[in-house]
């Protein structure tokens, strides 16, 4: 789940870049080639007992392990996963990226991938990606993070979505579909407010995290894209977020902020507990991250996120991965990310796991089909998107961003302060 990051993590992040390891210095790798004969890469890699290392981050330490462990099971070649605390992750990358010291495969926060690739941690893999005869079928925000100028560095990892879920208990007490979702931002608004007209102890319409950008994105973000609009321009340098689309996301929370209807604390949540109450049975509806909905021991409604008149799209976060610079296997790195992309990994490993998988029409697969709400969160995964910007991290996920400043201006303070506050946004993406 792409969530505001704590201040050590900022701070190494901040500390790597002025020390150089992730700015500038680091040339674009050439196209991923078998080593040792400098030949193209076959096209399911090589699988010769090789040992390869992979480094990911502690949120999705459980989905790499059954990754890794049924790829050893299966294959002569053994990956050795390494997992690094969430607040580490940044500055362990940089350091090794600045020395040549870079594990064979490692992945990435997807808010992270522009910025790496850019910088040329990992190998090209265009000729190896575009050799899948489902490619077309990969999600396409991974795919599209990982691109610059063309070419490919990166295939997901793990996806996590932002879906909108509500609380089937809660719904029919206050005299709702409990099996309908909210089809438009206004339905979902409506929804929150019978919940909490309720008056029931400790229970709330809805709830967000008001003082974590990362949260924000992951749950706003989608009614936008819902809508027919975008948040961000092509290239990711200018903020769109003063958009019709954007501006009535805006207006419906400062609404339900008004009526009562978020929950307490959400205006100073910053992301450690911003899914507590829902998890707790407490709030109404709300998006929410999709990885968590096993978890839940009540039944809970699932559908995308939707736009003002309608739709419904999701926030694709979660890490890609890909082969980096400084390994010299790149034909048995390949096989392994090969093998991550097929039916076997993607269906019997992750789908076996209630995770969502990374292609389209794998959407419903043994696993999905006997919970129609995975069934849901793949196929609108399929659809969702992944906004790509160098500077997304100082734009938006940071303590004191200039997305946060709009959003507390606007739902909490009532300024109208949206078209000033986006040109800070812009000012952020384009330096």
């Amino acid at each position: 789940m792409i969530t505001t990051r704590t201040h050590a993590v900022r701070r190494a992040f901040a500390a790597v870049i002025a020390a150089g390891l992730l700015v500038g210095g680091l040339a674009a790798c050439a196209p991923a080639a078998d080593d040792a004969s400098n030949e193209p890469i076959p096209a399911e890699g090589t699988d010769d007992g090789t040992t390869l290392t992979l480094w990911t981050r502690a949120p999705i330490e459980r989905q790499a392990k059954l990754l890794v462990e049924a790829y050893n099971a299966s294959h002569e070649n053994q990956v050795e996963l390494t997992v690094v605390p969430n607040d580490d992750y940044v500055a362990k990358v940089g350091a090794a990226a600045g020395s040549g010291g870079l594990p064979d495969l490692f992945a990435a926060d997807i808010v992270y991938v522009p910025n790496w690739v850019e910088q040329g941690l990992f190998q090209d893999i265009t000729a190896q990606v575009d050799g899948l005869d489902y490619k077309d079928d990969i999600n396409q925000g991974h795919l599209s993070a990982g691109t610059v100028d063309g070419k490919e560095h990166v295939l997901p990892f793990v996806l996590d979505l932002s879906m909108l879920m509500w609380n089937k208990e809660l719904f029919a007490e206050a005299g709702l579909d409990p099996e309908k979702a909210p089809a438009t931002l206004s339905e979902f608004a409506d929804a929150a407010k019978a919940v909490q007209d309720l008056g029931k102890p400790g229970v709330s319409g809805t709830s967000t995290g008001l003082n974590c950008g990362g949260c924000l994105v992951f749950t706003w973000f989608p009614s936008v894209w819902a809508s027919g609009e975008q948040v961000l321009s092509d290239d990711g340098t200018e903020s769109l977020l003063a958009g019709d689309a954007a501006q009535e996301v805006y207006n419906t929370w400062k609404d339900l902020e008004a009526a009562g209807a978020v929950a307490p604390g959400s205006a100073d949540e910053t992301g450690a507990t911003w899914v507590a109450g829902f998890q707790e049975g407490k709030v109404g509806v709300m998006p929410f991250p999709a990885t968590l909905l096993s978890g839940l021991d009540f039944e809970a409604g699932v559908a995308g996120i939707p736009g003002v008149d309608g739709g419904a799209s999701t926030f694709v976060g979660g890490d890609g991965i890909g082969i980096s610079k400084d390994s010299k296997q790149s034909a048995q790195a390949w096989n392994f990310l090969s093998w991550m992309m097929s039916e076997d990994a993607q269906v019997e490993v992750l789908a076996k796991d209630g995770n969502a998988v990374s292609r389209g029409d794998l959407a419903e697969n043994t696993y999905a089909s006997a919970d129609p709400r995975q069934v849901t969160i793949n196929q609108v995964a399929a659809d969702g998107q992944t906004p790509v910007a160098l500077n997304f991290q100082q734009a938006f996920n940071a303590p004191g961003s200039p997305w946060l400043t709009l959003v507390r201006n606007a739902v909490l303070e009532g300024t109208s302060t949206v078209d000033a506050d986006n040109d800070e946004i812009t000012a952020i993406l384009g330096q």
